[in-house]
């Protein structure tokens, strides 16, 4: 599968995908050989800007206006789900109907999906997730509004700069919760 590195405010971040959607975003390591070895790791071949299909570029440019701050929507983007068991696919589905600038729990979530007491479960799949930002697992939090953990690079730190960016903190103050 093909992928394309690219630069953001936030640094440079990797995309994959397939004839039928994208496959994987890959957030930023440390530095830029850094996110490429780590796509490289995962099989991934690069790609030239001329062979990136429009709904990769698409992705692309969206991700790219979402680190530097605008309020994009990433629910048209086409994921290939080829990869994902039936109940991540159905988590994350519900996941990406959460709005900017709000949360959910573990537990919210999995009652979303018609799981409910499956928060752990959910976990899991936030950390398996293959779309994050685009499926916003940033955005899950744990019971009482703590902030859980997040697998991306950078761990509970990035989490907390992806909310920041899009006007939530965590913490002792209230965060504005889909439920």
């Amino acid at each position: 599968m093909p992928y394309h590195l690219f630069d953001t405010a936030f640094g440079t971040c990797g995309l994959a995908w397939s004839e039928t959607g994208l496959t994987r975003v890959q957030l930023p390591e440390s530095t830029r050989s850094a996110t490429e070895s780590r796509v490289r790791r995962a099989g991934l071949e690069p790609s030239s800007e001329s062979e990136i299909p429009g709904f990769a570029d698409e992705a692309l440019t969206a991700l790219k206006a979402y680190f530097a701050g605008t309020d994009v929507s990433f629910e048209t983007l086409r994921l290939d789900e080829t990869s994902v068991t039936g109940f991540n696919a159905s988590v994350y589905r519900a996941l990406r109907n959460v709005p900017r600038g709000t949360t959910v729990t573990y537990g919210d979530l999995a009652e979303l999906v018609g799981q409910p007491g499956a928060a752990q479960a959910v976990g899991v799949a936030m950390g398996r997730n293959p779309w994050p930002v685009i499926v916003p697992c940033h955005r899950v939090l744990a019971s009482g509004g703590k902030v859980g953990g997040f697998s991306a690079p950078g761990g509970v730190s990035t989490k907390e700069k992806l909310l920041a960016l899009e006007g939530v903190r965590v913490g002792s103050q209230i965060q504005p919760s889909l439920f």
